[in-house]
């Protein structure tokens, strides 16, 4: 009778799965996973830039005053009624830093009810 050779314990697969993957994870911190940018290029800085507001535009200073190209409106209301604005549906608002935040939304509730679809506030934001 021939004796049956010894198995061999099974390996734990669980170890070599948490080693892969751990791997995995140096390698995705460690490397870099988007092209990077060519040394011999140099971003251009907008910081120093005079800044002005686009032509269609709803500008509003930190009194509340809504000015649309320059001339004074009496009521947001009368920003949707001229002539010239041609964006009904997409109304951008550039609001003063100091104006309180009720009147801008007492402006965009205004706004809303006179027809406008969609408000939209542009701010400025520095990358520093």
């Amino acid at each position: 009778m021939r004796r049956a050779p010894k198995r061999r314990p099974k390996e734990p697969t669980i170890a070599l799965i948490n080693i892969v993957f751990l791997m995995l994870i140096f390698f995705m911190v460690a490397g870099k996973l988007s092209p990077s940018m060519d040394r011999d290029i140099t971003l251009v800085e907008t910081q120093t830039l005079e800044g002005r507001e686009p032509p269609d535009a709803l500008v509003i200073d930190k009194t509340g005053q809504l000015r649309h190209r320059g001339i004074v409106l009496t009521s947001a209301a009368a920003f949707l009624d001229r002539p010239d604005n041609r964006l009904r549906d997409v109304v951008r608002l550039l609001p003063d830093r100091d104006l309180p935040a009720a009147k801008l939304l007492r402006i965009s509730a205004e706004l809303r009810a006179a027809g406008a679809e969609r408000i939209m506030i542009a701010t400025e934001r520095a990358i520093r």
